[in-house]
């Protein structure tokens, strides 16, 4: 007797929940190289869901929200937060900057009404690590490193190893009394994220919402690397960062610019580095929410688009900021790659090969008409319509909302 009472105790439902795979959560993902427009499609599903969890990253990410003509900024909240009805989840995977943590809700429930009794509502998983100032300072050197050695792989991995060991300055005491700070504050907050999981995913029925931070291309395993974060921001870190089965994995939402951008040095194959590439990056305020850092711009490419499709299996996609592209007579979007005059079916991992590719455009006609007032499919000129048809024709997969400005009205729903 008092083993099959200890053993109910310690399995929930007596067992019988692998039978029952439960609530599904639904899956936001950056479809690029980050900075799609994930925040405004998680804004927009959070306004009906029970929990937001991130699963991976850091505040590295960042996710701009516009609400009622109020800009917030999020870079380790989960940015459904917003809604008080919201509990917010930060999982295993993601690592933790306590100061930046706190300085975030700060400054986001100085902007609006938006967070008040922010504390009351997140959870954070007891298995997520911290990441401290110095190990930020690190990044910042091997980031300098990088852009300094481009191209020269050994001398840039040799140096990072003896920059292990540098004379690097860390006051200690300073900082530990800093952090003992936190401690009562964020103690409420921790919890067993495991179970947590656990319990939302088999009790009463719940509407549970994953936001990925980073995107596709900076995937530490799928990305381009070495030009990638530190996760894994494809589907499988939701399984990983927050403790859970993939059978509970529901939609799976990709969120895709209307055209490319990438922060930093890399690949870029569509990259227009012209006045194109200007109109682009100007147009579309394209600075980076966390660095500060002028955006690289170019045309949509869909073979790039293919691979993430390839990985996440996108159930469907969230079109952003089409409206920048109501000035340009003529859209190209890249659908091949060739190298050496042949068409590659795949997407290169090797950096050397991707500086390499000739991308193969198709030329589409532009609108040349403001489409930022437009709240529905069929209110969209001819032409918008037409390049919305040809990426879902080109990719398999239907688009569900459509972005043509920076609130919360501006999200068209197809469906």
């Amino acid at each position: 007797m008092s083993e099959s009472g200890s053993s109910s105790a310690r399995i929930p439902n007596g067992g019988g929940a692998s039978r029952q795979p439960g609530n599904k959560v639904t899956v936001v993902l950056g479809a690029q190289w980050g900075d799609e427009g994930k925040g405004k499609v998680v804004d927009l599903l959070a306004q009906d869901a029970d929990i937001v969890c991130r699963c991976q990253g850091g505040n590295n990410a960042g996710h701009t929200v516009v609400v009622d003509s109020v800009e917030y900024d999020f870079h380790l909240l989960p940015s459904g937060i917003i809604n008080p009805k919201v509990t917010a989840f930060i999982g295993n995977g993601v690592v933790i900057h306590l100061p930046g943590l706190f300085e975030e809700a700060e400054k986001n429930v100085n902007k609006g009404k938006g967070l008040e009794g922010w504390e009351k509502r997140l959870i954070i998983s007891d298995r997520a690590h911290i990441v401290f100032d110095f190990h930020q300072a690190a990044d910042g050197i091997q980031e300098q490193q990088r852009q300094e050695q481009a191209g020269k792989k050994f001398k840039v991995l040799a140096n990072q190893y003896k920059s292990i060991y540098p004379t690097l300055e860390i006051d200690i005491e300073g900082e530990l009394k800093r952090l003992k700070g936190y401690i009562e504050r964020i103690k409420p907050m921790v919890r067993d994220g495991v179970y947590f999981m656990y319990e939302a995913l088999h009790g009463p029925p719940k509407k549970i919402l994953v936001e990925g931070a980073n995107a596709a291309l900076l995937d530490i395993d799928f990305g381009t690397y070495p030009f990638v974060t530190s996760s894994n921001c494809t589907v499988g870190g939701v399984c990983t960062g927050l403790g859970m089965p993939p059978q509970n994995v529901g939609e799976v939402y990709g969120v895709v610019k209307a055209y490319t951008t990438r922060v930093g040095i890399g690949a870029f194959p569509t990259e227009q580095n012209n006045e194109t590439g200007e109109l682009l990056q100007t147009r579309g305020k394209e600075v980076g929410v966390t660095t500060g850092r002028k955006r690289r711009c170019g045309w949509l490419d869909l073979v790039l688009l293919r691979y993430a499709h390839m990985i996440n299996g996108f159930t469907a996609l969230a079109l952003t900021k089409l409206d920048i592209l109501d000035v340009f007579p003529e859209i190209k979007v890249g659908v091949a790659y060739k190298i050496n005059d042949k068409i590659i079916p795949h997407f290169p991992a090797n950096q050397e090969v991707l500086n390499k590719i000739e991308v193969q455009y198709e030329t589409l006609p532009g609108w040349n008409t403001d489409i930022s007032n437009a709240r529905t499919f069929d209110e969209l000129p001819v032409n918008a319509q037409n390049y919305v048809r040809f990426i879902e024709m080109e990719l398999g997969v239907p688009v569900k909302w459509i972005g043509v400005g920076k609130s919360r009205e501006s999200m068209i729903q197809l469906f």
